[in-house]
């Protein structure tokens, strides 16, 4: 009963915030580095947000830090989707908020060199979610698999968190999938959605990692993950600032050069991480094993359709003047 007065009460406060935003035209409008042709109602991700702070009231506040270090995130992205703020200050808070959530993970009593290294990668997955969202579908359907995997691994390998925890976020995913997960979006996430669930997503698989004494299981972002690293080193051997928009993700190139349907992309993905996520727990034994070699294949998956289409990219008037911007 409880989650079905969630899922009204976040339906209510979803559209509660769709008519909220078309007052005040919360719009993300195209320009010449979207994968989109018209412009479409930012920040429905906030929905992520409303899962987690209605999932503390209604049981207990049992993760205060990973709220708090939520809420600052949330407020700060909101109003770098309002008003685009200086990529330095959102750096700073990015790491701010992982430093609130590393209380509710007790991670303090780890060595300075393992924090920065943890910092560095919890940063880097959210900065991933954030470069999804500009795909429809891709950001909501693999983050519920990604919810879905923990799920069973909660039920049937390893208790790590409370489920109650994963359900709430399951639902708001799914809500935000019915308005972004079309042909043509209803809604994107925006930056206080997708850094938000991006750092929901690195407590929860910090915490699988700390309670299972597994490193495996950081493949539960596998896919996103390395698109994600592989482009950040293709650019900075390109002398590109990495800080500045681009097209040269995998997906985008696949969605903008190869006119490959948006949802067929996010579908992909996401199926791809549905199998990484059976290997891990059927091999669970050998997990660490697998998941490296997961990774590899992706890797290798990942230059080669990069090394055969990217001159499409290149050939490109963005691509020009992309260059010539970043100089």
């Amino acid at each position: 009963m409880i989650h079905l007065f969630l899922v009204i009460l976040l339906i209510i406060l979803a559209f509660g915030y769709f008519k909220i935003a078309e007052y005040f035209k919360i719009h993300d409008k195209p320009n010449e580095r979207s994968s989109h042709h018209k412009a479409t109602l930012l920040g429905g991700g906030v929905i992520f947000y409303f899962a987690l702070l209605l999932y503390s009231f209604f049981f207990d506040f049992q993760y205060p830090w990973l709220l708090v270090g939520a809420t600052v995130l949330a407020a700060v992205s909101f109003i770098d989707d309002l008003h685009p703020l200086s990529p330095r200050f959102r750096l700073v808070i990015h790491f701010v908020s992982l430093f609130i959530l590393f209380v509710d993970l007790d991670l303090y009593t780890l060595s300075v060199p393992v924090l920065i290294v943890l910092f560095i990668v919890g940063v880097g997955l959210m900065n991933a979610y954030n470069f999804m969202d500009g795909i429809n579908g891709m950001m909501g359907f693999t983050s519920m698999v990604v919810l879905l995997g923990m799920i069973y691994v909660n039920s049937y390998v390893i208790v790590f968190i409370d489920i109650n925890l994963l359900y709430s976020l399951l639902l708001g995913v799914v809500i935000f999938n019915f308005f972004n997960f079309r042909t043509n979006a209803f809604c994107f996430a925006g930056d206080v959605g997708a850094f938000t669930i991006g750092l929901i997503m690195v407590f929860l698989i910090y915490k699988l990692i700390a309670v299972s004494g597994n490193f495996a299981w950081i493949a539960l972002l596998a896919v996103f993950g390395v698109d994600t690293i592989l482009t950040i080193i293709h650019r900075i051997c390109l002398g590109e600032n990495i800080t500045r928009p681009h097209r040269k993700h995998l997906f985008q190139i696949l969605a903008n050069e190869l006119k490959i349907p948006q949802l067929f992309i996010s579908a992909g993905y996401g199926l791809v991480q549905v199998l990484v996520i059976i290997g891990l727990v059927v091999f669970r034994e050998y997990s660490l094993i697998f998941a490296v070699a997961a990774i590899f294949v992706l890797s290798v998956f990942y230059i080669l359709i990069k090394q055969k289409y990217y001159y499409l990219h290149c050939n490109s008037h963005s691509c020009f003047r992309t260059k010539k911007t970043d100089k």
